[in-house]
């Protein structure tokens, strides 16, 4: 099956970025090292991030509220998911905020940053399923990096990820059914591991339909439930902690 022209062209964009960093540039000159924030230490069994631990997460805003959070890849780029844009892809109606910890309090050192335009993967559709569910924001201007606002890295395209691989979600969202994530809305974090496309593919079949995960398709969490992607909700990305592996949705 071969690539339609749209799609080679967000492919040869999406390289285009990987070597941004890598460029003689005055931009590149000041792009620091992915992955590597400057607060290593973490709650051991504990849901709450520490400030400054996740400096690429950011939390993208739908007419000034949290709708989706995202991740950094570079000083002018965010990924996230294409469903964020489902019912509106109007740029004056979003912003970003970067380096922030706790959204009720977001503090001194947080940013607020317009968004130019939205770059969705071609194969997205809003309606006929979840594949290439995978989006590119443009920030309106170049941001400057600090200890709150650092960029992730981006995996090598050899890379897989085997079953039982440990990654790690992070975001913003419920921490139970119906319970919203209680003031001040500190940044959740939470270990799982990966599951095999065949196991999650029994898993959701009988709730979100046969073919509901595609060959394009990560599944983590745990087979018992209750701790997944779906109670830290609008989560930006899967990674081993310093590398983004794909954005997060749950297709139920």
């Amino acid at each position: 099956m071969g690539f339609s022209r749209n799609c080679w062209n967000w492919f040869r964009f999406l390289a285009y970025l990987l070597l941004l960093p890598h460029s003689v540039t005055p931009e590149a000159a000041e792009m620091p090292a992915c992955g590597k924030p400057q607060q290593l230490n973490r709650i051991v069994g504990g849901e709450n991030a520490m400030e400054a631990e996740w400096p690429w997460i950011v939390s993208i805003q739908k007419n000034g509220t949290h709708h989706c959070a995202g991740s950094l890849i570079t000083n002018r780029w965010v990924v996230t998911a294409a469903h964020c844009f489902k019912d509106s892809v109007e740029p004056s109606q979003f912003s970003v905020l970067l380096g922030a910890w706790q959204l009720g309090n977001p503090g001194p050192r947080a940013t607020q940053v317009g968004m130019a335009w939205v770059l969705p993967h071609p194969i997205y559709t809003w309606k006929e399923s979840n594949r290439g569910d995978i989006a590119l924001v443009r920030l309106d201007h170049s941001i400057k990096f600090s200890e709150h606002v650092l960029p992730i890295c981006l995996p090598d395209s050899t890379v897989k990820l085997l079953p039982g691989t440990s990654c790690w979600i992070a975001g913003w969202g419920s921490t139970g059914d119906g319970a919203a994530l209680p003031y001040p809305q500190t940044l959740q974090k939470l270990k799982v591991p990966i599951i095999s496309s065949e196991t999650c593919s029994r898993l959701y079949w009988k709730g979100a339909g046969q073919g509901a995960i595609t060959s394009d398709m990560l599944c983590a969490g745990y087979l018992e439930g209750k701790k997944d992607a779906c109670l830290v909700s609008s989560v930006p990305g899967l990674g081993d902690w310093s590398t983004l592996e794909g954005a997060v949705f749950s297709p139920t």
